[in-house]
């Protein structure tokens, strides 16, 4: 089997249980994705929930951890954001470990490199995602970090694969009538290793 890209991953992810991912429901994800299409055609997009400077933030994190690639938008296309946005108000829980999460990622910034982590060159923030993007890899006192990037990845597949554009690069071809069923292409079989 060969090895699965980036977007590969997050599409199985989130196509895994809600248990395993932020227990988003689908009826939050849908809310959230009138949300984002009804902000998208009202002008620019003001955040009810994230500062000017954490709004920076997740914007630029969505979009390395989903960016734009031949076969789709980036995050950030995609609503992504305004998804988060969205969600951080209709799911109060979630704001202190996000918002807390943000701030970790700017002061650990600030230590490694003397500024911002949206004021970083791609290579020093590559450095720091990677170092908390791999749980079991990472140091046990980047703890808190694992924690924010897990749930906030979580929250970029949400709000991706929930959105037109990810729905799209899924290839999801469901909603057709089909009449008759021939099972499973070979060539996905063989691509999955069955």
């Amino acid at each position: 089997m060969s090895p699965l890209d980036r977007r590969e991953l997050l599409a199985l992810l989130a196509a895994a249980p809600a248990s395993l991912l932020i227990p988003l429901s689908p009826a939050i994800r849908e809310r959230a994705s009138r949300h984002v299409a009804h902000a998208a055609a009202a002008g620019p997009f003001q955040p009810a929930f994230f500062t000017p400077a954490e709004w920076e933030t997740v914007r630029l994190l969505a979009d390395l951890i989903i960016p734009r690639d031949e076969r789709s938008g980036s995050a950030t296309d995609a609503g992504v954001p305004e998804f988060i946005d969205f969600v951080m108000t209709d799911q109060p829980a979630l704001q202190t470990p996000v918002r807390g999460g943000l701030a970790w990622l700017e002061r650990e910034s600030v230590r490694r490199f003397g500024r911002r982590f949206v004021e970083g060159n791609d290579l020093d923030r590559k450095g720091l995602l990677d170092d908390i993007a791999w749980p079991a890899r990472a140091r046990p006192e980047l703890s808190a970090g694992v924690a924010f990037f897990t749930r906030f990845r979580d929250l970029v597949a949400n709000g991706f694969y929930s959105s037109k554009e990810g729905v799209k690069d899924l290839g999801y071809q469901g909603n057709t009538f089909v009449a008759e069923w021939t099972g499973c292409p070979e060539e996905v079989t063989r691509r999955l290793g069955l």
